[in-house]
């Protein structure tokens, strides 16, 4: 019976609608090592905000390589729901950056 608490338990962290919108958001990863920036600078503002609709065109950070800046295209269209590390904070090869709900 233990099953029985733990997947109730389970369901209510969780619920379905949430667990629904979570799986098609759309994660924009880094493509390399490096440090990430949300702005081209520390006077900028941010390429990008929670609430902005973006499409796949746009920067929507930097991360620094070895003294080269590279600017981070989307990729994808949608929201921007999350952005999920600090700016200046380093970041690995396939890290998620930023969350983006393509049905908003």
């Amino acid at each position: 019976s233990s099953d029985v608490c733990s997947s109730y338990l389970a369901a209510a962290e969780s619920p379905p609608r949430e667990a629904a919108a979570d799986a098609r958001m759309l994660v924009i990863k880094s493509p390399m090592v490096g440090t990430f920036y949300r702005a081209s600078g520390p006077d900028s503002a941010p390429f990008v905000k929670v609430g902005d609709r973006i499409g796949p065109e746009k920067t929507v950070c930097i991360v620094e390589a070895m003294k080269v800046f590279n600017e981070i295209p989307a990729g994808v269209s949608g929201q921007v729901v999350a952005i999920l590390v600090e700016n200046g904070a380093p970041v690995e090869f396939g890290q998620p950056l930023i969350k983006v709900d393509p049905e908003a």
